[in-house]
């Protein structure tokens, strides 16, 4: 029976000219001061906030995209301070994609601008992972959804969210649910429940990604600091693109063959949209909500899963590394590799923290 799968698409920008920058940077400041107008005013209905974001120079995109976003902070999260990173939020109206073989980046994106006549091409570095859905979206086989554009330092990201028609695989029997936990220190910790308790833990380190990603931050930034040429700093971004990608087909394959191992696994990991934006908003939730590695570690372990015919499915990730997993009530985690439980009729006292989160 067809299901739907929706997927967030990533890419980066090519270095943009001087003037595209520019215009970048003005739409993401505008961006954030209306969303920042709307917000202060307790605007709560769409057309409260259209009312306030009408004068600001943006595109009709993003205006409408503000309408529906706004809202849902004061009434869904129940927000009480706006993160100072938002990015750009647009509507699938903005999915205006281009493909051509007999470019050096060879999909494009047209990135709309306030006004006639003003919006601009952008060529994009995609994760390669996923070249086929972006075939699919220029051709329309796939359908755009909402549309996020971040600038992080330097560069500028855009994140598109798909949904696409598969084969939902069925198990038959029982079914044997296994967590899958994505971390830094651990890239992948994997759980198996078995009549409730947690089976055969699986571990993938995460101390090379780390390490590469810090490189690669740390190496761009000299060379950008140094005015080196794009070339050379194109060289760096795809050696240690390559190097990631190899590390997440990796990871990710092994923690597919790890499921296969139970019968009629169903893979479970969490699910990000239920992340509520609110106070504690902070470093760690920041790095978990953008940082490449969960985006397309979670994406491969997803495509291998569905062509193993493995099942996958989500889960709120509110509290799965609070909450013990045998009494089902808050504890603490005291550091990153250990769990406290503090209740005296729980026969958990300590656990590892990634092992706990996975079987929760």
């Amino acid at each position: 029976m067809p299901n739907t799968v929706t997927k967030t698409l990533q890419a980066t920008f090519a270095p943009p000219t001087a003037h595209k920058q520019s215009k970048l940077t003005d739409l993401l400041k505008t961006y954030r001061d209306g969303l920042q107008a709307a917000f202060d005013a307790g605007a709560s209905t769409m057309s409260a906030v259209s009312d306030i974001v009408t004068p600001y120079d943006l595109p009709y995109q993003a205006k409408a995209a503000l309408c529906n976003y706004v809202p849902q902070l004061r009434n869904t999260y129940n927000a009480e301070e706006l993160d100072d990173e938002h990015p750009i939020r647009l509507t699938n109206q903005a999915a205006e994609f281009d493909h051509s073989a007999d470019r050096d980046y060879e999909f494009t994106w047209w990135v709309p601008q306030p006004g006639r006549g003003t919006n601009f091409w952008i060529p994009l570095r995609i994760n390669p992972e996923q070249e086929d859905l972006w075939h699919d979206l220029v051709s329309e086989d796939a359908k755009a959804g909402e549309i996020r554009l971040q600038q992080h330092q330097n560069n500028w990201v855009l994140h598109v969210t798909v949904e696409y028609p598969v084969e939902d695989p069925a198990t038959d029997g029982d079914a044997t649910y296994v967590g899958l936990d994505i971390g830094e220190t651990a890239l992948i910790t994997g759980c198996a429940l078995k009549d409730g308790s947690p089976t055969d833990p699986f571990v993938c380190s995460g101390n090379k990604a780390k390490h590469l990603r810090k490189e690669m931050h740390t190496t761009l930034k000299r060379l950008q600091e140094r005015d080196a040429a794009e070339w050379r700093i194109d060289n760096r971004f795809d050696h240690y693109q390559n190097a990631l990608t190899d590390i997440v087909e990796k990871a990710s394959r092994q923690a597919v063959e790890y499921a296969q191992q139970f019968e009629n696994p169903v893979v479970v990991m969490e699910d990000l949209t239920y992340i509520r934006e609110s106070l504690d908003y902070g470093e760690y939730m920041n790095r978990r909500l953008h940082s490449w590695a969960f985006a397309r570690l979670q994406g491969r372990i997803e495509d291998k899963a569905a062509e193993a015919g493995v099942p996958v499915e989500y889960v709120n990730p509110e509290y799965t590394s609070q909450t013990c997993h045998s009494c089902y009530r808050l504890g603490r985690r005291d550091s990153q590799v250990e769990f406290r439980c503090p209740h005296d009729d729980c026969h958990v006292s300590t656990f590892q923290a990634d092992i706990n989160a996975a079987a929760n």
